[in-house]
């Protein structure tokens, strides 16, 4: 409210007019903005939908880095690093198939958290049994090799991983060399192995054909008097009699090719 005086007289004049109504908007008014409202419309129904995209995985921080992050407490970090990779499949409005990720990222982010923590074993678990599952043979040999890398940093104690590993390269991946590479690993590395671990090649190599080469090996593993259960060694008995047996079978076979 103003007051003025004109004439001596003193008049209030209002800061705003009375509000109009409806009606007294002009119709050329009204017509412009009823355009503009479904133009806006039009252009928001013709935008095509936003659409979630996969961030790529970065490369882990290096090892020095990492455990100055940890505090103190690297085991946790080491935890913190898996979940993290394990969640990264999963991003906001996207699922991203294990097939698409960068397994050279992969493995650099299961091999720093192996190196805050050398004791875990989820990362060698995530490795062969999660990573290493996905219908892509190259991503799978790739697994199984980090997984015999990381095994010789210290055999007794991961030895359970890379025996898995063998058994996807003789089933799942039909490469008998690579099983029998993986299971001699474990047979000359970990001496704490179970017995069906460090028993797997002499199966391979009867897989394979070389009954002979079973049989020494299964002999000298009875000599040797490296099975103590009494199960397990009348087992392993029974089949070296038949592993020699196949041996002698296979020389007849050669003798008889080679007389004719």
């Amino acid at each position: 409210m103003i007051t003025t005086k004109s004439k001596g007289r003193i008049q209030h004049i209002g800061l705003f007019e009375p509000e109009r109504s409806f009606s007294s908007v002009p119709p050329w008014v009204l017509a412009v903005f009823l355009l503009a409202l479904a133009a806006h419309g039009a252009l928001r129904l013709m935008e095509p939908r936003p659409q979630a995209t996969a961030a790529a995985l970065e490369a882990p921080l290096p090892d020095a880095a990492l455990r100055a992050l940890s505090l103190g407490e690297p085991q946790v970090l080491s935890q913190a690093l898996t979940l993290y990779l394990q969640a990264f499949d999963n991003q906001p409005g996207i699922s991203i198939p294990f097939a698409a990720l960068d397994y050279a990222r992969v493995s650099a982010w299961l091999k720093a958290a192996l190196a805050l923590d050398p004791a875990a074993q989820y990362p060698l678990m995530m490795a062969s049994q999660l990573y290493g599952q996905v219908p892509d043979e190259a991503r799978q040999r790739a697994m199984c090799e980090f997984v015999q890398q990381r095994f010789t940093e210290n055999p007794n104690a991961r030895w359970r991983w890379l025996a898995h590993c063998a058994i996807m390269a003789r089933h799942r991946l039909k490469d008998m060399p690579l099983a029998l590479r993986y299971a001699e690993d474990i047979a000359q590395r970990a001496g704490k192995a179970s017995g069906w671990a460090r028993q797997m090649r002499i199966f391979l190599l009867e897989d394979m054909g070389e009954a002979e080469r079973a049989a020494v090996l299964l002999g000298g593993l009875l000599a040797n008097k490296e099975v103590s259960d009494a199960k397990e060694l009348h087992f392993l008995t029974e089949q070296l009699e038949k592993l020699k047996a196949a041996g002698d079978t296979s020389k007849a076979v050669s003798k008889n090719q080679q007389s004719r």
